[in-house]
């Protein structure tokens, strides 16, 4: 998950076959952040170089960006939710891949009112558990 000005989004890396996963409640292109291309190129190069991958003469430019149509949120505050609701979808179903179009299960236009509720309740039990707000 990653904050561009103020903005939640959520990106899911494959280091192995460069490719990043976009998701963007507020339906923006990737190209939207230029400091974010910036960032994951650094830490991309950082993994081969750790790896001693070798790269090909296109180098970062390799990277394969793939937006994912998920559920738009219907203001300008709730991006933060629905990023927790993005990862707990994906985690709940155990896949290993990122579909374009989002997960069938879940698919839909934008989250309802309980629906963001549901994630604030659940990210509130989470944060007491831990004993994070004592």
């Amino acid at each position: 998950m990653k904050v561009m000005s103020g903005h939640w989004l959520l990106l899911a890396i494959n280091p192995i076959q460069e490719i990043v996963y976009y998701l963007d409640s507020l339906g923006n292109d990737w190209t939207t952040y230029p400091d974010m291309k910036v960032l994951i190129d650094t830490v991309l190069q950082a993994f081969r170089a750790q790896r001693d991958i070798q790269t090909s003469r296109r180098g970062a430019n390799s990277i394969t960006w793939i937006k994912v149509a998920c559920p738009q949120q219907r203001n300008q505050i709730d991006c933060g939710y629905f990023m927790l609701r993005f990862m707990r979808d994906t985690l709940a179903l155990g896949r290993l891949k990122i579909p374009t179009d989002y997960f069938d299960e879940f698919k839909c236009a934008f989250y309802t009112k309980d629906q963001v509720d549901e994630i604030k309740e659940e990210w509130c039990q989470f944060m007491i558990k831990l004993n994070v707000c004592s």
